[in-house]
Parts: structure tokens; C-alpha cells; sequence
């Protein structure tokens, strides 16, 4: 049976998204140390936040493939990008901390945050829980 292609579309952005969350997850544990020093100075723990972060992503990646979790799993992820933003705004204050990042791209991760909120928003409709897939 052949899908239609909103059908396969919405496959392929659900599995985008959810790589993309667990591969971001898994970076917290390999660039530690980048995290931490992003993070403002009114967080108390900041190893343990990026740890925590990171399990987080991977979670909600991986629950956005499951049709029982993916709504939950995208609510999360929104929270999740929500609290992220204040370390973009802090990062956009004081780009001298961050003179490896370039700033015309710490400008861009703003409005781009927004399009990963809309984007984690679509998986928590109703019909969110159906599968993707269809055979």
C-alpha cells in the first residue's frame, strides 16, 4: 500500500526530530564541559542540569516514536526548549563569553528555538498518537 505524502512526510519529520533530540542528548555527555560553560550563573549544579538535560532529550526523542508517548514526549520537549531559551538570551547578552561562537549565530538560535517549539508543538495534537507508519 503506497503512503500519501503528508503520510510520509510526517514520518520523516517525526524521525528527524526524534534523532535530533537523541543525538543532542547523547552530546550533552560528550561535550560536557561546552554545556556547563553556557549555562548563566544563577543555575546552581550546572554539570548535574546538563546531565539532566541530556537524559531528557534522549527521553523525549525516543518517546516521540512511541504513539502512547509522543504527545508527552513533545509537551516535555516544549518545557525542555522553554528553559533552553534562557540560555540562548543569556549567551545573546554576553557574547564574550562565547567568542568561539560566532555571534550572527547565537542571534540566529533564537528565532530558531521558536521553530523547534512549533515543530515539537505539531506531535501534540490528538491525532499525535496515531502511528506514523502505515503498511
Amino acid at each position: 500500500m503506497c503512503m500519501g505524502s503528508r503520510t510520509v512526510w510526517r514520518a520523516v519529520g517525526l524521525v528527524t526530530q526524534s534523532v535530533l533530540y537523541v543525538a543532542g542528548g547523547i552530546n550533552h555527555f560528550w561535550h560536557s564541559r561546552f554545556y556547563t560553560a553556557i549555562m548563566p550563573p544563577h543555575y546552581d549544579h550546572p554539570l548535574a542540569l546538563v546531565q539532566i538535560s541530556g537524559v531528557a532529550e534522549v527521553l523525549g526523542g525516543l518517546g516521540l516514536l512511541v504513539p502512547a508517548t509522543r504527545r508527552v514526549s513533545a509537551w516535555g520537549l516544549i518545557a525542555m526548549l522553554l528553559v533552553y531559551y534562557d540560555v540562548h538570551i543569556y549567551m545573546v547578552r554576553h557574547p564574550e563569553r562565547f567568542s568561539a561562537v560566532p555571534e550572527w549565530a547565537l542571534w540566529v538560535r533564537l528565532p530558531l528555538q521558536l521553530v523547534l517549539l512549533y515543530w515539537a508543538y505539531i506531535y501534540t495534537r490528538p491525532d499525535a498518537g496515531k502511528p506514523a507508519f502505515k503498511s
